[in-house]
């Protein structure tokens, strides 16, 4: 990128500047006949000049022009008017000039934006280009959030000018010619006091206004910093609540905005002073005008239409002279800003533009051997960790490497997967330098995986394919409409960053999956091979089990799920296991649901703009007035209310007996003993509204399979069975809509997918009701062949912005799942599962190992272990000790002969 912005915007926009330059100078015309107008009007048809006689007429449009260089001229007569009609005549001509001056306006301006938009296009788009080429190095320093600033709104105003960079002074510097020549011709005297005012604004505003663009300056870096701490403030807010610093971070916060307030408070001082002297000198020459041109019109030095027109011109000049100030300050603004802007883009070891071009075929066959020759590496500190290290890996090997002391192994993974440059040395594929292939080769043919990978805002589907979107491998057709934006959006692009690659297109390259049988499902069983070796499968089942489907979006799955659920019910009936789910049925009242879920017996759908219809509304209480239940369930409240209070009344707020009792806590036990205490006496008062809701809310979380107090009896029971129906039928039509009740042929669109699979409630007696139900479910989930429209869906599940939905195990698994999803000669795996207990880890790594090697490429896998005895299940291990390798061969060999090995594995 060029040094100066205004070098950079010629580049770019030379033919499209020239053009309307060209347009500018045009409009100088009618611009320039619009002042000398006026004075034609009223010298002549108003004042009566060349009017003297009651039938005097005079020429309109009469012109006589000679041609240069030839013998031929121009000549018309004209049209004879008289006074009236000359006057509005001419008035009409100050008409249409007035809309042919709007209309080039109109066309500059727009013709501006356009420019603008396309640079600041362009701007943005290889600034996003460069931070796709730092150097890993670079990276780790700098903060995403302040760079997405920068992109964002910093290069803002970069638009703004673009389109007034040579258009703006051309165009106001004409107009501020055209009016000063204009004064000059009627008056030389105030021609020059325009002039020497003229000379005074735009030699001495600048000057002041240079303040402005240091605090400017000032302020868009503290505003930068301010919004990268916001950032950190965003990531880390775990850590801050888990160390109680927040109060910490609101007082660097407030410190930071007051260094923003002071500065910005000075420039609006500044800024506002200046304003305040530009006007004055502005306001200073109509007063010169006033005075000394009305001077000359005494005297007759100077008649009475000339001094109105060159009051009318000089309205004409600050405008132009202001904005021409103004866009020098912008010019000056904007540079600085863009200087800023390159200081921050143009680190040094930027990767080349030609290694990150795209590639439509993969390298075929093998790229050659991996292996690193005689590289010293640098941590973040600058300090030597792995120093003249060589290590080669051949095809179709599996390498464990151990660190002992320091992270040798770790940096040395790093450098294979381009994420640490060697300071010397080099790390090589055949035998060119792996930094100085494309990322069309080595992304392609090597798989990196680190703890710290990072997962995009989609669904994790997307996260999991990421990998083989290298290339648009087919074109999408587009027609009519579709196809007319398509061809402006690509010549738009070609215009401005000379992209024209289409979003829209298929991007997955199935050629690339790691299970190739030249099948149609070979993407399906490479992402269900992945997820099954990383023990992922289960989790993303959860995740649709627990998501609430559309069946306008999903109708064949969701009646098929009603089939699921039917079907389940005749297996448990089948295998004598109907104690397991207490089902939903109209008829009967689900013992295992509380007291509210049965009378309800339905949810809820989210509607906006309903009535609160919650245990806390009047409206709910009403309704149960309404139909009759209000004394019943006060009742029932009453005596819950004394059952709990005599048995867990004096018992500690952190006794066991609390966390199993889902009605109430400590703090409600003290709470309900006192309104017994009070209901109780001898008075017997009756009870407030508040001490009858607070009954009413506890009997409605009542179950009493779970608590057992004897207070449900069967009698309650089928009253609340036989008052469902009036108690919806006293629900207001718009809510009464809003609960979809439960109906065992029908899917609840308004429950989880679970829920409508179980369409009940487990049994509490049965501690193992809910493995015994899972695995029957799972058996018939897969005769059904839902088991892969269940996993289809869990992958459409959301991971948030970095993942942050997910688990940090979940993280861990999907980021190697998805190195596992492409088919590469090699994979480098740097420690990608921290945190997971022994067991998983072992689980893992054999099965990755196993899924791996099913491949007929004959992949190499080198693996930097957290856990050194699962290096039994390599080839061949590495042992790095203070950033050397101390040991390489078998695993049985070195336990066998190396002192460090078994001290590591012991």
């Amino acid at each position: 990128m060029d040094k100066s912005l205004l070098r950079y915007i010629w580049r770019h926009t030379r033919k499209q500047q020239i053009w309307v330059l060209a347009i500018v100078i045009i409009s100088m015309l009618p611009y320039f006949l619009a002042f000398d107008l006026p004075k034609r009007i009223i010298n002549g048809p108003i004042q009566g000049s060349g009017f003297e006689q009651p039938d005097s007429r005079q020429a309109f449009l009469a012109f006589d022009y000679k041609v240069p260089l030839t013998d031929w001229s121009l000549n018309f007569d004209g049209i004879s008017l008289d006074r009236l009609t000359s006057l509005m005549a001419l008035s009409g001509v100050f008409l249409l000039l007035v809309v042919i001056n709007g209309l080039f306006k109109f066309y500059i301006n727009t013709y501006k934006g356009r420019l603008g938009e396309r640079l600041l296009r362009r701007i943005r788009y290889e600034l996003v280009d460069r931070i796709l080429r730092f150097p890993p190095s670079y990276v780790k320093q700098v903060h995403s959030s302040e760079l997405s600033t920068i992109v964002r709104d910093e290069v803002e105003p970069f638009g703004g000018f673009t389109g007034d960079a040579f258009v703006q002074p051309t165009l106001l510097g004409g107009q501020a010619i055209a009016a000063l020549s204009f004064i000059f011709l009627q008056s030389l005297w105030l021609g020059m006091i325009a002039g020497v005012m003229v000379a005074l604004q735009v030699g001495i505003i600048p000057k002041m206004r240079r303040r402005l663009i240091d605090l400017g300056r000032r302020r868009q870096i503290t505003a930068r910093h301010f919004a990268g701490r916001v950032g950190e403030i965003v990531d880390g807010v775990g850590a801050i609540h888990a160390y109680d610093t927040s109060n910490y971070e609101r007082a660097d916060i407030a410190q930071r905005l007051g260094l923003i307030y002071k500065i910005r408070y000075d420039l609006y001082r500044w800024k506002f002073f200046v304003k305040f002297f530009n006007n004055f000198l502005s306001q200073l020459t109509p007063f010169l005008f006033y005075s000394i041109g009305g001077y000359f019109a005494l005297r007759g030095s100077l008649d009475v239409g000339q001094l109105v027109a060159v009051i009318n011109a000089y309205k004409d000049l600050p405008g132009p002279l202001k904005e021409l100030i103004d866009w020098d300050q912008s010019r000056q603004d904007v540079q600085v800003k863009y200087e800023q802007v390159l200081e921050q883009f143009e680190p040094q070891h930027m990767l080349d533009p030609a290694l990150l071009a795209v590639a439509l075929t993969s390298p075929q066959g093998h790229v050659g051997l991996l292996q690193a020759q005689n590289v010293t590496l640098l941590d973040g500190s600058g300090a030597k960790v792995v120093e003249n290290v060589s290590l080669k890996l051949t095809p179709g090997e599996t390498v464990a490497v151990i660190d002992n002391h320091g992270g040798g192994g770790e940096l040395l993974a790093e450098a294979f997967g381009r994420q640490n440059w060697p300071v010397s040395g080099k790390v090589t594929v055949g035998d060119v330098d792996i930094l100085e292939l494309p990322d069309s080769v080595v992304g392609r043919a090597m798989s990196y995986v680190s703890a710290d990978g990072y997962f995009f805002h989609a669904s994790l589907k997307d996260n999991l394919i990421y990998g083989l979107k290298h290339a648009p491998t087919n074109s999408v057709n587009y027609t009519g409409r579709e196809a007319a934006q398509r061809r402006w959006d690509v010549r738009e692009a070609q215009l401005v960053d000379n992209s024209d690659l289409d979003l829209n297109a298929d991007w997955l390259d199935r050629r690339a999956t790691s299970v190739l049988n030249g099948k149609p499902g070979d993407l399906r069983d490479s992402i269900i091979g992945a997820l099954d070796a990383v023990q992922l499968t289960n989790d993303v089942l959860e995740l649709a089990l627990h998501s609430i489907v559309d069946p306008l979006e999903y109708p064949d799955l969701t009646e098929r799920v009603v089939e699921l659920r039917l079907a389940l019910r005749e297996e448990l009936r089948t295998l004598g296991l109907s104690n397991l789910v207490v089902h939903f049925d109209p008829s009967s009242y689900n013992s295992e649901a509380t007291v509210g879920e049965n009378l309800l017996f339905g949810t809820l759908r989210p509607v906006a703009d309903m009535p609160v219809f919650t245990h806390k509304s009047d409206y709910f209480y009403a309704v149960l007035e309404r139909a009759g239940l209000l004394s019943l369930f006060y009742e029932m409240g009453f005596m819950i209310a004394e059952n709990l209070v005599e048995i867990f009344a004096g018992l500690p707020a952190d006794h066991p007996f609390f966390q199993q009792l889902d009605v109430l806590t400590a703090d409600d036990v003290v709470y309900y003993q006192q309104i017994l205490q009070r209901l109780q006496g001898r008075t017997k008062p009756a009870p407030t509204e508040e001490e009858q809701r607070a009954m009413i809310r506890l009997s409605f979380n009542y179950v009493e399979p779970r608590y057992r107090l004897g207070v449900l009896t069967d009698e309650i029971m089928d009253k609340i069975v036989v008052s469902r129906d009036q108690f919806h039928d006293n629900l207001s039509p718009e809510l009464r809509n809003s609960i979809e009740r439960y109906d065992p042929h029908r899917y609840m669109a308004s429950a989880s997918l679970r829920e409508n699979v179980i369409f009940g409630k487990l049994a509490h007696r049965n501690p193992g009701a809910l493995a015994k139900f899972r695995e029957i479910a799972q058996r018939l989930s897969i005769q059904k062949g839902l088991s892969d429209r269940f996993l289809a869906l869990g992958l459409e599940f959301d991971v948030g912005s970095g993942g942050r939905r997910l688990t940090i195990a979940q993280r861990h698994k999907l980021n190697l799942a998805r190195a596992l999803v492409r088919r590469c000669d090699y994979y480098i795996f740097n420690k990608p599962l921290p945190g997971l207990d022994r067991r998983a880890q072992e689980d893992i790594v054999r099965d990755v190992l196993a899924f791996l090697q099913q491949q007929d490429n004959d992949p190499t896998i080198m693996w930097v272990l957290s856990n050194t005895s699962l290096s039994k299940n390599f080839d061949r291990v590495v042992v790095f000790d203070n950033g050397s390798v101390v040991a390489d061969g078998s695993y049985e060999t070195l336990d066998k002969e190396n002192g460090i090995f078994k001290t590591l594995v012991a």
